[in-house]
């Protein structure tokens, strides 16, 4: 079996390689048009360069598997500042996906928690499919098909979660083909566990993303039996391996927040039952010190007996 690793968004051993710099609505309210425009162009150029530098940093790595961030273009959905983000880059988002295309790399978006598809107001659902419409833009100017994704969560429970999933597939079918040919849902720590959001995934046919410590945080009655088997299902239509999201808690106190590292011995168990379905898998690390905590963990596991290094960013266990 081999496990491939990455990270989310800012490469730390690099230096003020942030693709997140933004600006508040806030303060670009108190600029001139011509200030706005050109505070808008030079944090946004900057931020497509830091994503290059990323993506330079992780080929050198060997690192295959990365999260773009969200924020690469300020503003880009405030509907007082929207603006024509995609032509004056249109060479660096050019750039960006002839480096993923290249080098194989498999490269994913993560909207915020308020891209959501279960609220009863119609406004929060548009703003969603605004938000996914935003990031499936960006993969379409770097020439990325669906296996580049945008994954969400469900959302909230709204006090009856039998009937906010009702809402919640009227909703996700709203969402126009070409935008959810990219979107992915994950299960999360608080409401919609992974045997819920595994059988959403099932109803709307999009890939699922497991993620271990979501639902250690919020287990349900468990995994059922054959949970593998069905996840790797549902990513058949991308004709991609299943993706997974691992991070380790803080403390037992600050359960649900993300440590800086990942543990290895709190993600063994997790990795065994990956083991002993004995197909290939992706994992991105969701650890506060991002590539740094990709790179400890597959050395860690690289320690373990059976265990070989195969990359920078990848594993072989026998």
């Amino acid at each position: 079996m081999k496990l491939r690793f990455g990270y989310v968004s800012n490469a730390l051993a690099l230096y003020e390689a942030s693709p997140a710099r933004t600006m508040t609505f806030a303060s670009w309210s108190k600029l001139s048009k011509e200030e706005q425009e050109a505070k808008l162009h030079t944090i946004t150029e900057r931020n497509l360069s830091s994503t290059l530098r990323a993506l330079h940093y992780n080929i050198a790595h060997e690192i295959e598997l990365y999260r773009m961030s969200s924020s690469i273009v300020p503003l880009a959905t405030h509907p007082e500042a929207k603006w024509e983000y995609i032509h004056p880059f249109k060479d660096l988002f050019a750039e960006i996906g002839k480096l993923v295309k290249k080098h194989g790399l498999r490269v994913s978006f993560h909207p915020n928690q308020f891209t959501l598809f279960t609220s009863p107001k119609q406004h929060v659902t548009e703003n969603a499919i605004g938000d996914l419409d935003y990031h499936v833009t960006m993969l379409e100017a770097m020439g990325l098909d669906n296996r580049a994704i945008a994954n969400i969560h469900i959302g909230g429970a709204y006090g009856d979660k039998k009937a906010t999933l009702k809402r919640f597939y009227v909703n996700f079918d709203t969402i126009p083909d070409q935008i959810r040919s990219h979107v992915t849902l994950e299960n999360d720590d608080k409401t919609y566990t992974a045997k819920e959001t595994l059988e959403a995934c099932e109803r709307t046919g999009v890939p699922f993303i497991f993620d271990y410590h979501h639902h250690m945080a919020n287990p349900g009655d468990g995994l059922p039996e054959d949970f593998l088997l069905r996840v790797h299902e549902t990513w058949k239509s991308r004709g991609q391996q299943p993706k997974f999201h691992l991070s380790s808690p803080k403390s037992e106190k600050a359960y649900r927040s993300h440590a800086d590292y990942v543990d290895s011995e709190f993600a063994l168990p997790f990795i065994n039952m990956l083991k002993e379905y004995g197909e290939d898998a992706d994992i991105m690390i969701e650890a506060k010190k991002k590539d740094l905590a990709a790179l400890k963990l597959v050395e860690d596991l690289s320690a373990v007996r059976g265990v070989k290094r195969l990359t920078g960013g990848s594993i072989q266990w026998k």
